[in-house]
């Protein structure tokens, strides 16, 4: 049983300019600070983030936007994030402005291998540009393409050394399905616990999904 415990020290030769990360939370509930504090200090640049929305100035993805360490955010909701609304309009970022049911069914796509998916959502706005329309039984609908990710960074509420999470209340959003879409997923966890404390029906995202746990305090062997 490989122990997937590292620390955060660890974590940092995985990050490189250009790369594409998929974050989980909610208005930066559910989005991991240690693993973004990580990412900051590795001094990475030009990057692509996905996720719901990009939080606050200081909380969630906010720093990233902040220190000028993205080149382009794909979300579904900017609005509580002035300094991201302000690197839009000043064209120092750019931003892809989806719909939130879209964006995690593009999401869950990219997870399960699917080449895209149907939706009436955008049809005769903005959203449809440069999208394919397909007529389906007299209805128009765009064609959605899947996104996936080099990292996906996650934030469970337990973790066993295995990589096997559970999550709390609302910080579970996004995260579980972003670990279906990465090439490499880190979860941060607040507190670990032996293999087997967790109940098989317990777990939401399992194991064979995590490459790597971060955990604070390290209280796993």
């Amino acid at each position: 049983m490989k122990n997937k415990k590292i620390s955060l020290a660890d974590v940092i030769p995985y990050f490189h300019d250009g790369m594409t990360i998929m974050f989980g939370g909610f208005m930066g509930v559910g989005t991991p600070p240690l693993l973004i504090e990580a990412l900051l200090e590795s001094g990475v640049k030009d990057l692509t983030i996905i996720g719901n929305d990009t939080a606050f100035v200081d909380t969630g993805v906010g720093p990233l936007i902040s220190s000028g360490r993205v080149k382009k955010v794909i979300a579904s909701h900017i609005g509580t994030n002035p300094e991201t609304g302000r690197r839009m309009i000043a064209g120092e970022m750019l931003v892809e402005l989806v719909p939130q049911g879209t964006l995690i069914e593009r999401i869950r796509c990219g997870g399960a291998g699917l080449g895209g998916f149907l939706t009436p959502t955008g049809v005769g706005t903005v959203v449809e540009e440069g999208k394919q329309k397909i007529v389906q039984n007299g209805v128009e609908y765009l064609l959605e393409l899947p996104l996936r990710a080099d990292l996906a960074l996650v934030h469970a509420h337990t973790a066993d050394c295995s990589g096997n999470l559970t999550y709390q209340l609302t910080a579970r959003n996004f995260n579980p399905i972003i670990a279906l879409a990465a090439d490499l997923v880190i979860a941060q966890a607040d507190q670990m616990v032996d293999v087997g404390s967790i109940l098989p029906d317990q777990v939401i995202t399992p194991g064979a999904l995590i490459d790597y746990v971060v955990v604070s305090p390290e209280v796993c062997s």
